[in-house]
């Protein structure tokens, strides 16, 4: 295929999603079978051609040298023009590469989790879960009753990801991240009848908006500084050079990093890094397979992938292995505090899906935590190969409460939690194809050795901190590791080892091939994966393999990032927190069977560090109280009221003033009543001369001409 040609599919890889969310929404809502359908049909497109663009990608040599770009005419600003356009470099393609396949697989998956094919409920509503339906006096799972729209909103949710890894500038990527912004709050809160969902979805909603407003300021600021906002100009040495020596003012941040900071805020909010991560867990209120999309193929992976693509502007005057910049250290320090902060609080959930959306916000501390020690590749390659597991992961955790919910309808006991592990158990009796994928996946965020896609990726990030002399970064992330691999293990154990604990969880139930089939496609990637990023030093391993992800994704920059010598403290190190985690945690949680037996279930962690209620009583409340208190009873009620009662009446008393003093006796006399009283005088004194005889008015004409005459004559004539 032709370059022009490639060039031109990029344009169209978002297109599909965008067209399936119109076509459902205008035309096949009613329709459910239709409206899936076009759904997957326009996620298979979308796919291919992200499939076709990233092959031909790979077959380009130097291919950061000659990417895929293509960019028009927007909008005027005087003598130039805003541009917008498309391009695909080796960041772009290879982060194409897992959303194609993720988005495809998530797509799929929805149509069993929302039982299609099963009967409507007996009592279930537009707006709450379905509750299950009776047939033949047996309790059946019952398809959701907003079908169609949940396939309406994921469609515009990918649309909003493609939208943003194939934009060439950041204004179409805060478009499409703002378009990612709006479908979290939609599917968020997709069950809109809960309370916990609407709140959850507001949460989210206001929650991230804080940082894109950050972020919306560093993009006016860049443009402001460089005129431009594409890519391609704007990571030139000679720009980057110029914003790296010119001082901000502020913190004695260069103008390079004070932007790089604030657009890295938008990055804290989206991807939920501390302070701002308390969104993330409460957004598991929306079904798994919007959290699937949220933590893996869209919403928090683009937070990543932004902060990936401004590392030319965040390391702007940074060498290989010299001392960080004060941006760099800026970032790296909430990456490392996160991942080890989300990782003791997901030790003490109980909830399946809370656990794994902890552990997302830990996982991305490490990504984070690499961009900011200058670990370019490592990012990259964690960023993708936690899209595959994390997603794996996900899916998986829906197939075990849709599996419970089975064993809830057959023992007819609403009270039964089907999310809490403590009410499972014994499970990978029950659902061994999502027993053995859910291992695969656990493991790979574990980073179990050799094997998993997690192992690799992560090791690259404890090793980078180590040979790059980020000792406390290293330490850090390496407690993380083995906090990861310790709740993994007690979720494994807990979920599927064992016993059941509960009658609901001996009537679980395998689900169908429509769930089980895309965490087979994805265990594959979450093993196969790690395998393009062997070191080329690694013992025995090492060049077996080509180390692909090195030498492709380094080529998006302008110096391609050193190969690391290797070092075996940092390979021990995963290895003994990885198996040493998985250890513990199976030790420890394989005799347990209720929650009084844990001894991880410290209020200070079971509660997040009450960080929820410290943000209420600090922002929550005074907000509230300023908003109905000061702005509504003072101000409004107060101030404003009282001053409309002062005008009330004396703009009365002035009205009748004038109405008194000038209207009635000037203007009704003069120009109302008077100039109707001198019409009709003048026309009562002038009905006498109009009597009807023709012999008058010919006298009286001749009258008036011999005066008219007389006039002319005497004034004019004489």
């Amino acid at each position: 295929m032709t370059h022009e040609f490639v060039t031109g599919l990029v344009w169209l890889i978002p297109l599909p999603p965008l067209l399936a969310f119109a076509l459902i929404v205008l035309f096949t809502n009613k329709n459910k079978a239709l409206s899936h359908t076009v759904a997957i049909s326009a996620a298979f497109l979308s796919w291919l051609g992200a499939m076709i663009v990233f092959w031909n990608a790979v077959k380009v040599e130097h291919f950061g040298e000659h990417p895929f770009a293509s960019s028009v005419n927007w909008l005027p600003t005087g003598e130039t023009w805003l541009k917008v356009g498309v391009l695909i470099d080796p960041l772009s393609a290879a982060v194409l590469f897992f959303v194609g396949w993720t988005v495809l697989m998530i797509f799929i998956y929805s149509v069993g989790y929302h039982n299609f094919g099963q009967p409507a409920g007996d009592h279930d509503h537009a707006g709450l879960p379905p509750h299950g339906a009776t047939v033949h006096g047996h309790a059946v799972p019952s398809i959701e009753p907003m079908y169609s729209r949940f396939f309406a909103f994921i469609g515009l949710f990918a649309f909003g990801m493609y939208t943003l890894v194939v934009s060439d500038n950041l204004l179409t990527l805060f478009v499409g991240w703002e378009i990612m912004g709006l479908c979290s709050y939609l599917l968020i809160g997709f069950w809109y009848g809960k309370p916990s969902a609407r709140n959850a979805a507001v949460k989210a909603f206001m929650t991230t908006r804080i940082g894109d407003v950050f972020m919306l300021i560093g993009i006016a600021f860049l443009y402001y500084a460089t005129g431009t906002l594409s890519y391609r100009e704007i990571f030139t040495e000679e720009t980057l050079h110029v914003l790296s020596t010119v001082p901000s003012g502020v913190f004695g941040l260069s103008a390079a990093g004070l932007i790089a900071v604030l657009l890295f805020i938008g990055t804290i909010g989206k991807s939920a890094q501390f302070p701002l991560h308390v969104w993330l867990p409460d957004a598991m209120e929306g079904p798994t397979p919007v959290s699937a999309m949220i933590h893996a193929a869209t919403m928090v992976s683009a937070g990543v992938y932004a902060v990936i693509r401004m590392f030319p502007l965040l390391s702007a005057g940074w060498h290989e292995g010299g001392p960080l910049t004060t941006a760099m250290t800026f970032v790296a320090f909430i990456g490392a505090f996160t991942a080890i902060f989300a990782a003791t609080i997901a030790v003490a959930q109980n909830d399946i899906k809370r656990v794994l959306a902890y552990s997302t916000i830990s996982q991305l501390g490490f990504m984070i935590a690499a961009i900011g020690m200058g670990a370019y590749i490592a990012a990259v390659f964690h960023l993708i190969t936690h899209a595959f597991f994390k997603a794996l992961l996900f899916l998986g955790s829906g197939s075990v409460i849709h599996g419970m919910e089975h064993g809830v309808l057959h023992t007819g006991n609403h009270k039964v939690d089907p999310q809490d592990m403590f009410n499972m158990g014994g499970l990978r009796k029950k659902m061994p194809v999502t027993f053995w994928t859910f291992l695969i996946g656990g493991f790979a965020l574990s980073g179990f050795p050799l094997i998993t896609a997690g192992f690799w990726s992560k090791d690259e990030i404890l090793a980078d901190a180590f040979v790059n002399g980020h000792l406390t970064i290293f330490i850090t992330l390496a407690i993380a590791a083995f906090m990861t691999a310790f709740y993994t293990m007690r979720q494994i154990t807990l979920t599927f080892l064992g016993e059941a604990r509960t009658k609901e969880a001996e009537h679980a139930q395998e689900n169908k091939w429509t769930m089980t089939a895309p965490l087979v496609v994805l265990s594959v990637f979450a093993i196969g994966y790690g395998w393009v990023g062997i070191p080329e030093h690694f013992p025995l391993l090492g060049g077996l393999v080509p180390n692909w992800i090195h030498e492709f994704v380094g080529g998006t920059l302008a110096e391609h990032p050193p190969v690391l010598e290797f070092n075996i403290v940092p390979l021990l190190t995963s290895l003994v927190v990885a198996l040493g985690g998985l250890a513990l945690g199976w030790f420890v949680y394989k005799d347990i069977k209720s929650p009084a037996e844990d001894k991880f279930q410290i209020p200070f962690l079971k509660n997040k560090y009450y960080f929820d209620e410290a943000y209420d009583y600090l922002f929550v409340k005074p907000l509230t109280w300023f908003s109905e208190v000061f702005v509504s009873k003072w101000m409004d009620k107060g101030v404003i009221d009282s001053i409309l009662h002062i005008f009330g009446p004396a703009t009365g008393g002035l009205g009748t003033f004038i109405r008194e003093k000038f209207d009635v006796p000037v203007v009704n006399r003069f120009f109302g009543d008077g100039s109707a009283d001198a019409t009709y005088w003048i026309g009562k004194n002038l009905r006498p001369i109009q009597t009807g005889r023709i012999q008058q008015y010919l006298i009286l004409s001749i009258v008036v001409l011999f005066v008219v005459g007389g006039l002319v004559y005497f004034f004019l004539l004489a």
